[in-house]
């Protein structure tokens, strides 16, 4: 009977893991019924072989249920052994035992409890994953169990732990580099990062020029101070031997994209995704092209997804919710949003996007869920914040609307994004409408290209009827950064003031830009047919793109603001009050 379990295990040395699966069910379903010991050694070997085959052949449940039976057969094994060589002691006592052999069995024990743990992770029990690995005694962990528990303690939120893991990592593997920046994802110091690792290497005799530059870069990254970082991610990319390395150009353009820079995260990340496609950064990147409407762009980056969507990991399907979401079709958007979810409940690009579609679909409440989840994973990011402010003012709840803008201000600090941010629910309420258009200027103070805050100055302008004021403002920005939305609201002011020609040359280049743009056809219609006034000033919210929908969606489940408990209902006065927002 033995030679059958060569068999097996003959199959499993050619990697042919389907005849191990065939042919393994059922020489052990025979060999259970024997239960003579001489045989135990042999299908041990058998079980190992048949639960590594399962596993490589996508059977985690099954896998995970062999692995279980696997430990039970070695504690088997192991009573035999020591049941002979108490036998052995007993003839021979001046001979000692070496251990070699229980040492052996215990490391072996440890990776099959690895294997369990992945098992589980590919079901998505990361609890029981978890619990998995602990059960290891803390002398025999590994450094792979040390990695996959800080992975674990850090998806749960457990940092402390997860701390403590990374570290045991960097002692025993200095450049493990995903460990290190788990640690500064967590919030460690970059110079107490570079003193584990340089501390590993010395010991090793290995010095690497770019290491320091490279943790100063994620330290910056991690930190939130995204002009630094940017500059740090540059001069690796740029001056040293890691040009066109796809783990450098991937945190630049996140650095960018935190930032606020999407023309440029966009450029860094489709030039890393031509070099090696499939890469993080997918998300951010079809993020970004869905926003811009580069609908051609978006489409060459998800058809290759469309032909393997069961490659591993949520930053695919989040690409493809996004080319659905841009084309309109929310539902099914919404369905690969959800599965991205599910695979990593805690990925941040995932949660946002899900809000996104929900608030399309006018499921408010949903939205604000998923939206306070991302928060409260990553509350230094803008876009949750509006988010929120999006789906308050969708259900007419201004009163939270600009307590959540109030607090991006606190959280992020007087950005650009921040403040227009605010000034955008200021504007709702008339009597705040001053105070919006000093926090408008103020942005525009820190970048005068923020268009956003451009389009939302130029429409206060023109509500108080300072149409040179808005002109003048427009012109500028045409002259720095020509949009087709600028030259449109440019031809709308100055039909307004019954400058046709230039009004029409605008809409003209406006139309170049962008031939399906509605509101510049209009205007072209209303001057050729010597219409006497013009619709209504075009308003964009902060943070929307060119081509997007403009409007806020109010719809009929509009909820009472007395029964949300969460924020602080204060008045918009004394929300001003709390900041310190000056001119200087």
């Amino acid at each position: 009977m033995s030679c059958v379990h060569d068999h097996v295990k003959l199959l499993y040395d050619q990697q042919l893991y389907s005849n191990v699966v065939a042919l393994g069910s059922l020489v052990l379903t025979v060999n259970d019924h024997a239960l003579d010991s001489p045989l135990l050694p042999s299908r041990l070997q058998s079980y190992t072989c048949y639960a590594e085959s399962l596993f490589q052949t996508g059977q985690y449940r099954k896998a995970e249920r062999v692995y279980k039976k696997v430990q039970q057969l070695k504690k088997s094994v192991l009573k035999t052994k020591s049941g002979s060589s108490s036998v052995q002691t007993n003839k021979t006592p001046s001979q000692p035992t070496t251990p070699t052999e229980s040492q052996r069995e215990s490391m072996a024990d440890v990776d099959i409890k690895y294997q369990l743990h992945l098992c589980q992770v590919q079901q998505r029990q990361h609890h029981t994953a978890m619990n998995t690995l602990q059960s290891i005694p803390a002398k025999q962990r590994t450094a792979k169990v040390h990695m996959a528990l800080a992975k674990l303690f850090h998806d749960q939120g457990h940092c402390r732990a997860a701390i403590g893991a990374y570290k045991e990592v960097l002692r025993e593997c200095p450049l493990a580099l995903e460990a290190a920046e788990g640690l500064l994802q967590l919030g460690m110091k970059g110079i107490e990062v570079n003193s584990l690792m340089i501390d590993g290497m010395s010991s090793m005799n290995c010095q690497l020029d770019w290491l320091n530059n490279w943790v100063k870069a994620h330290a910056y990254l991690h930190s939130q101070e995204y002009t630094q970082a940017i500059q740090a991610f540059r001069n690796l990319d740029e001056r040293t031997s890691l040009r066109d390395n796809v783990n450098i150009l991937v945190p630049l353009g996140e650095s960018y994209y935190y930032y606020g820079d999407n023309a440029n995260a966009a450029l860094v990340l489709q030039r890393a995704h031509a070099m090696e496609p499939l890469q993080r950064g997918l998300d951010i990147l079809s993020c970004i092209l869905a926003k811009e409407r580069q609908m051609r762009e978006l489409q060459r980056l998800v058809a290759p997804l469309q032909m393997s969507p069961e490659v591993n990991g949520p930053e695919p399907w989040i690409a493809l919710a996004y080319s659905l979401f841009a084309a309109g079709k929310h539902t099914k958007a919404a369905y690969f949003a959800q599965k991205a979810c599910m695979i990593a409940p805690r990925h941040v690009e995932a949660l946002l996007l899900k809000g996104q579609i929900l608030l399309e679909l006018k499921k408010h409440p949903e939205a604000v869920s998923h939206f306070r989840d991302a928060q409260q994973i990553c509350c230094h990011r803008y876009e949750p914040h509006k988010g929120l402010v999006d789906c308050y003012v969708a259900m007419l709840r201004f009163r939270e609307a600009l307590t959540i803008a109030c607090s991006a201000v606190k959280q992020l600090g007087q950005t650009p994004r921040s403040l227009t941010l605010y000034a955008s629910v200021l504007m709702k309420d008339p009597v705040s409408v001053p105070k919006a258009k000093t926090l408008l200027e103020k942005a525009l103070m820190l970048d005068q290209l923020f268009l956003p805050a451009v389009y939302l100055l130029a429409e206060l302008y023109e509500q108080e009827m300072t149409l040179e004021l808005a002109i003048a403002l427009l012109e500028k920005q045409v002259a720095l950064r020509p949009t087709c939305k600028l030259h449109q609201m440019l031809g709308d002011l100055l039909a307004r003031v019954h400058e046709e020609e230039k009004a029409l040359d605008h809409y003209a280049i406006a139309l170049n830009l962008d031939p399906n743009n509605r509101r510049a056809l209009e205007g072209m219609h209303r001057i050729d047919n010597s219409s006497s006034k013009l619709d209504s000033t075009y308003y964009m919210p902060v943070g929307e793109e060119e081509n997007a929908d403009t409007t806020y969606d109010t719809g009929g489940d509009v909820a009472d603001s007395d029964n949300e408990n969460e924020v602080d209902e204060s008045d918009p006065e004394a929300v001003w009050s709390d900041l310190d927002i000056g001119m200087h």
